[in-house]
């Protein structure tokens, strides 16, 4: 349980970061950057693989390139549910998803490993 709070506020801090880092989104405080956290994590445990499956084939022949729409798509429908959280277009969106995940695995890798015993 600790680990899934302490990953939601990596996100959330990661997210505030890169909204300030990219003109195109705007993040209105910390509140609403973990309100976007939660749900950017309901998003991908729950649509996120039924978007996967249906679109396998186009993510095969683009070599998995096409995740990154549909993480783009993530992003757009998470600032449709989450007021105070804008992205101004696709691309925004796109860019978005990438850096938040360059961001909050770094933010990550700076915290304890994970050990099994």
């Amino acid at each position: 349980m600790l680990g899934i709070l302490i990953r939601l506020l990596v996100t959330a801090l990661a997210a505030l970061l890169t909204a300030y880092l990219l003109p195109g989104v705007k993040l209105q405080d910390f509140t609403t950057a973990l309100v976007l956290a939660i749900v950017l994590g309901l998003l991908n445990l729950i649509v996120k693989p039924i978007l996967v499956i249906l679109t396998l084939p186009v993510t095969m022949v683009t070599l998995g390139l096409f995740l990154l729409v549909i993480n783009a798509l993530i992003v757009l429908w998470a600032s449709s549910l989450v007021k105070g959280f804008k992205v101004d277009n696709f691309w925004w969106a796109l860019l978005f998803s990438v850096v938040l995940s360059i961001i909050s695995s770094f933010m990550m890798s700076l915290g304890p490993e994970d050990r099994v015993d």
